[in-house]
């Protein structure tokens, strides 16, 4: 059967759930590019909770259009996508300062903190990996699901609504634990990209912003739901 692949970045480095029909395998790795290498089906679809298309100045509008459609609460989930010259900075203040130049404002600590997977995600596909490869943001995936995504996922009442969507969608999330830096949200979150990697792979998806954006990298800028 055809297999897809969702992607969350963890403590471990990257949590992957392999998805075929309705089952759910997880593998973890150091790297995305071994991630892929290491799925015991080559997934034909791989979605990955990491921005893809970094813009040059300002905001993508997949970032805006990702906040809108989710609940009051959960806005702040989507991170404003650091640009390009920030994720190649190396320190934080060196980032904090390129960022401020190409956009009038700073990138946080917490912003900071994604670039190295942001950077490494770049490189990858930009290499030309083989697959195809999407942007995907979990809790809009969850808020499209049906999940009460206001629930903070880190909580009982938060990995119940979102373990039921994910059911309700024919993926039975594997039971914890999982192993060394891996949390159950990092892997309902890779379940979740799984699903819409499936939707994207059927023909069902559709992307914030409807026509994505292209900046200086070439690379399409769009989440994936």
């Amino acid at each position: 059967m055809t297999a897809v692949l969702g992607v969350d970045g963890c403590p471990a480095g990257w949590v992957g759930a392999l998805l075929v029909g309705g089952r759910v395998t997880l593998a973890t790795a150091p790297t995305v590019a071994e991630l892929v290498d290491r799925a015991a089906v080559r997934p034909v679809v791989v979605g990955v909770d990491i921005p893809i298309g970094l813009p040059d100045a300002g905001p993508r509008r997949a970032d805006l259009a990702a906040r809108a459609v989710l609940p009051v609460g959960r806005k702040s989930s989507v991170f404003p996508t650091p640009t390009r010259v920030a994720v190649a900075a190396p320190t934080h203040p060196e980032a904090n300062a390129a960022h401020r130049r190409a956009t009038g404002t700073g990138l946080s600590v917490q912003g900071f903190h994604l670039c190295a997977k942001i950077a490494e995600v770049d490189r990858w596909v930009r290499s030309g990996p083989g697959v195809a490869v999407l942007e995907v943001h979990p809790e809009v995936s969850f808020t499209e699901l049906g999940a009460d995504s206001v629930l903070s996922k880190r909580t009982a009442a938060g990995v119940a609504t979102r373990r039921e969507a994910l059911r309700r969608a024919g993926i039975e999330p594997p039971p914890p634990p999982y192993g060394p830096g891996v949390a159950q949200d990092d892997v309902l979150d890779a379940c979740a990209v799984a699903w819409t990697a499936r939707r994207h792979l059927d023909g069902h998806s559709y992307t914030l912003p409807e026509e994505p954006e292209v900046f200086s990298d070439g690379l399409p800028a769009a989440i994936h739901v």
